[in-house]
């Protein structure tokens, strides 16, 4: 990872995580962030099946997920896990940026 894009993706976890006291919180602030700037639905493919991701959930034990659909099956998938499309939906770069701070917590 180059030294600017560490920098721009220091720069998101800042502006989601500023008020926050705890990580609970920082959690809720980058899951608003991805609510506000990831471009939803898109299409993606999980275990070989096309999927659209129509929204993200908060689960109660503080994961960030998306909901995935296809007919009218539905499942949840950890955002980090979430295999991304070529090319990425607009505003991936919070999921970047919420991984790094996972990986730094």
């Amino acid at each position: 990872m180059s030294r600017s894009n560490r920098a721009a993706l220091d720069a998101l976890i800042a502006e989601a995580t500023v008020d926050c006291y705890n990580d609970s919180e920082c959690v809720t602030g980058f899951y608003t962030m991805l609510e506000e700037n990831l471009a939803m639905p898109f299409q993606t493919v999980v275990l070989g099946v096309d999927v659209t991701v129509v929204c993200l959930d908060l689960t109660e034990d503080e994961q960030i997920t998306a909901v995935c659909t296809r007919g009218r099956s539905k499942q949840h998938i950890p955002i980090l896990d979430l295999p991304l499309p070529t090319p990425p939906p607009e505003g991936v770069e919070w999921i970047d940026a919420y991984g790094r701070w996972v990986k730094g917590t």
